[in-house]
């Protein structure tokens, strides 16, 4: 299975930890670059996506729009990055545009920064 930054996967997040961690099976973005990804590291790092849209919500979220497999609009959670173990990708849904990947970095970097 081979993944890339910028491809929204359907993964397994459970069991979630804690209440405020995002869990069950959901649309995760590939936050990892590409290096890592075409290596054979055992984990991924991936920002979830919610169905329960909030709007005006940036930085934090990210609004993206149904394409290809993903059914249905959603926002890309910024503020729950974490790594997940390979094992817990189950198939490939879309692709961000490159336009989308750049505003998710800019967003990203403000959050941190």
């Amino acid at each position: 299975m081979m993944v890339s930054k910028g491809q929204i996967w359907l993964a397994n997040l459970n069991p979630a930890k804690k209440n405020n961690e995002v869990g069950k099976i959901r649309p995760v973005l590939i936050f990892q670059n590409n290096i890592l990804n075409q290596s054979d590291y055992p984990t991924t790092i991936i920002l979830p996506l919610s169905t329960k849209l909030i709007d005006d919500a940036e930085p934090i979220r990210i609004r993206i729009h149904k394409r290809e497999s993903l059914e249905k609009d959603s926002d890309i959670i910024l503020t729950q990055i974490r790594a997940i173990d390979n094992s817990r990708l189950i198939r490939r849904l879309a692709q961000l545009t490159e336009t989308e990947w750049e505003n998710i970095k800019a967003h990203f970097l403000e959050i941190i920064a």
